[in-house]
């Protein structure tokens, strides 16, 4: 093949600086001067918008390209190289595009059934004194999501709340003892965290008719700290927060830590978590000599009153619950015990008393008019 040659100019890509090079055109282009010598096939050479004379070629590999102002190599270039003149922007876009869609199809696959199944190998792993900590932050961010709700600490309440624990607790497998605070908010429901702690919002409480109805929701968190299912459901909210960070630019800690709060006030537990921690309460609650279908009982009043209230946030809006569910719970609880249940009369009243009402202040009373006797100005007088 016939070698043609001419003179031109050579940019690396980085930095601004022309370099004088001679091309020498046959099967391939060569492009050689002072600290330059390229070797390039014709299939990777691509035209590049030029004022004419000037004749600009790029390499299709990389950011380095030559300009020369010679007519008769530019035709011999275009006759040896048929994809000159063909453009990668198309493909190019079409690729990105393609390749986004991909990732984030990965993303989100990763994140419904990746993360899940991780997070059930994982959560036994982590170890105490992390959970601990974790139970720690995540408190205090659902506190902080509640907007702050006071703590409810009366003490006779407490006192019974405490005893109430401990003998649900009691021969039970539980990892850590629980811990159990109470809030004051106008939301029935109850949430168990990671280190084993659990919040009871105090409506819940106020929809109890009884303290085995208590018992057993207090009992069926209990259940889920017994299976771990808070640690899980943390690292799942995590990790999935983590990975939508990663695509979406927003990775923070705080904006982990928010996600990780939200998921634990809304935890929706598999089918399978929810009749093992409904087992579990049932058999806390015989255990600690109540009525384990009490827990039913509660749960389908509290229906009830979801029904009245699509937009609030409840025991049930977290717990998937359906009637066989109940049924499920009056089975394995069997026939109701003999006595007054887990808590007496007294118990109970000074639990239901654990949130005593806030006094209202009182009205300002009205200052009380004397009669004017003649030494200090009336209303109406100036002084």
């Amino acid at each position: 093949m016939e070698a043609i040659t001419t003179t031109g100019t050579f940019f690396d890509g980085i930095s601004a600086r022309p370099r004088s090079v001679t091309l020498r055109l046959t099967f391939r282009l060569d492009i050689v001067g002072e600290d330059v010598a390229r070797d390039w096939s014709l299939l990777d050479l691509r035209a590049a918008d030029a004022a004419a004379p000037l004749m600009r070629v790029n390499h299709a590999q990389g950011p380095e390209s030559v300009e020369f102002a010679d007519e008769a190599f530019a035709q011999a270039l275009m006759a040896r190289c048929p994809d000159l003149n063909r453009t990668e922007g198309g493909s190019g876009v079409t690729r990105l595009v393609l390749w986004s869609i991909a990732a984030g199809l990965s993303v989100l696959l990763t994140a419904i059934y990746g993360v899940p199944a991780a997070s059930g190998l994982l959560a036994p792993l982590v170890p105490q004194a992390i959970e601990a900590q974790l139970g720690r932050s995540v408190d205090g961010q659902i506190v902080t999501l509640l907007d702050d709700p006071p703590l409810c600490n009366e003490a006779a309440g407490r006192a019974v709340l405490d005893r109430l624990t401990a003998r649900l607790s009691e021969g039970m497998a539980l990892p850590v003892a629980p811990q159990v605070s109470v809030r004051r908010h106008k939301i029935a429901n109850a949430l168990a965290l990671p280190g084993g702690r659990v919040i009871l919002l105090s409506d819940i409480i106020a929809k109890a008719r009884n303290g085995d109805e208590l018992a057993g929701i207090l009992a069926h968190e209990f259940g889920h700290v017994a299976a771990r299912d808070p640690m899980r459901s943390v690292i799942t909210a995590g990790g999935t927060s983590f990975l939508l960070s990663l695509v979406l630019g927003d990775l923070t800690g705080s904006t982990v830590l928010v996600t990780v709060g939200q998921a634990a006030i809304s935890a929706g537990y598999s089918r399978d978590a929810e009749r093992a921690a409904d087992a579990y309460a049932v058999a806390a609650v015989k255990r600690a000599g109540g009525d384990g279908a009490a827990l039913a009982a509660i749960l389908e009043r509290i229906t009830d009153a979801d029904d009245e209230k699509p937009d609030g946030i409840s025991f049930l809006r977290s717990h998937p619950f359906t009637a066989e569910r109940a049924a499920r719970i009056r089975s394995l609880a069997g026939e109701k015990p003999t006595g007054s249940g887990i808590l007496s009369e007294a118990e109970w009243k000074s639990l239901q008393g654990l949130c005593p009402e806030p006094a209202k202040p009182e009205k300002a009373k009205p200052e009380k008019t004397r009669p004017n006797d003649g030494k200090s100005p009336t209303p109406t007088e100036k002084l």
